[in-house]
């Protein structure tokens, strides 16, 4: 059997297990070439394979198309957010993740699941862990201590089977194949954003103008042409996180009726959470 043939039945069985998958190159990057000039926005509205993660699919019949349109397809990616978190720990450069998350079990109170563990060519793990329905957590690279990665809304983890350039990606040989488990509260907490602190407002608000305002917003986001929808969230939350701090505005309707109005306009919805967040953080800055 090739690398390809070993790929792809690795990723429709991850199918059968209710995952989104797409295939890889060697290098552990998407095997499809992006149908775009550098620096699009587009993430397959298109209707064209080639976005990446944004190609992820639990259709067998679509998979086998994407694998057949990448015939040096060695891997496959398994799409995070939603319900699957990646914790991915790396092991190497005198960098220990594993050693790192056991400090932060040891001092912020949780236990370490045995949840469904992926070994790396590296002598790393990549460790799968069910999110709250309907949470968005944010990747990041060395935010929870050196050696962890998260895998959130938007990022993707090699899935068991696959072969990069490094060596192969396979089930963790004690646990075996094993149901992935809750991400523990308290380590949810540490991949969350740290909550901004509000101002006291200075002023009462007024319902029925906060809420022409804020329709007022939305509309900017709405109408934005494609290529500065991202610009015009940015710019839409500032002026509503302005109106949060006079007290004219709730800051939970405000994250959520422009959060929605992005996801319509294409945006996923962890991407438009954190340009909301930055022009919160950039306001409180200022």
């Amino acid at each position: 059997m090739t690398n390809w043939e070993t790929a792809l039945n690795s990723a429709l069985y991850a199918i059968t297990r209710g995952y989104a998958v797409f295939p890889l190159s060697i290098n552990k990057t998407p095997a499809i070439k992006s149908p775009h000039d550098k620096g699009h926005s587009c993430k397959g509205r298109c209707g064209k394979p080639g976005h990446g993660v944004h190609d992820a699919t639990t259709d067998p019949a679509y998979a086998r198309h994407l694998f057949d349109l990448s015939s040096r397809a060695t891997g496959y990616g398994i799409a995070c957010g939603g319900k699957l978190i990646g914790l991915d720990l790396d092991r190497k450069h005198g960098v220990d993740g594993c050693a790192t998350l056991n400090q932060l079990a040891a001092g912020h109170g949780f236990e370490i699941p045995q949840s469904q563990t992926i070994c790396t060519p590296s002598g790393g793990f990549h460790v799968w862990l069910a999110a709250p329905a309907g949470l968005s957590v944010p990747n990041s690279a060395g935010r929870l201590g050196p050696g962890i990665d998260v895998r959130g809304t938007g990022g993707y983890l090699v899935g068991p089977g696959s072969i990069g350039r490094a060596g192969d990606y396979g089930l963790h040989p004690k646990l075996g194949e094993v149901d992935v488990q809750p991400v523990p509260e308290q380590l949810l907490k540490l991949m969350l954003p740290a909550p901004v602190t509000r101002r006291i407002p200075r002023a009462d608000p007024s319902p029925v103008t906060a809420s022409r305002a804020l329709d007022g917003l939305v509309r900017v986001v709405l109408n934005a042409p494609e290529g500065t929808r991202n610009d015009r969230l940015y710019w839409a939350a500032a002026k509503a996180w302005a109106h949060v701090d006079d007290g004219h505005m709730a800051a939970a309707d405000v994250e959520a009726a422009l959060v929605e109005a992005a996801v319509r306009q294409g945006l996923s919805a962890g991407e438009a959470m954190r340009t909301v967040a930055s022009a919160r953080r950039a306001g409180v800055a200022a």
